[in-house]
């Protein structure tokens, strides 16, 4: 069994900044990439940022240059700083895994319970 589990969302003001952090745990064989999703009230869950196992990194084009994600590969944990936050920014915040876990081995995404962002003054 493999969980996904975020921590460090919040109520932040404009302009201002917040750290997120998700820590993959369990019968992980091996991480294929990280990744950061947000979900706002009535839109789709679009994808914020993702990472390879590799440092291969991607961004959507609504954050770039706000927003940096890293890997700690040894801890199976990923983060999101996020810098300058816009009203917009405010969503449900996901961390998701693309790997394979033990004994199956067999390559699938997984999902953490997310994390409230709310951006407001």
């Amino acid at each position: 069994q493999v969980q996904l589990v975020e921590s460090g969302g919040g109520l932040v003001q404009p302009g201002g900044s917040l750290r997120l952090s998700c820590a993959a745990s369990g019968t992980i064989f091996s991480i294929y990439t990280m990744d950061w999703y947000r979900q706002a009230p009535g839109n789709q869950r679009e994808l914020v940022a993702t990472m390879s196992s590799g440092g291969i990194t991607n961004y959507a084009d609504s954050v770039k240059g706000r927003v940096t994600i890293s890997r700690d590969n040894a801890k199976n944990t990923v983060y999101l700083e996020m810098n300058s936050l816009k009203p917009e920014d405010t969503a449900v915040y996901y961390c998701s895994a693309f790997l394979k876990d033990f004994p199956s081995r067999q390559a699938q995404r997984y999902w953490g319970q997310g994390t409230q962002v709310t951006v407001s003054s």
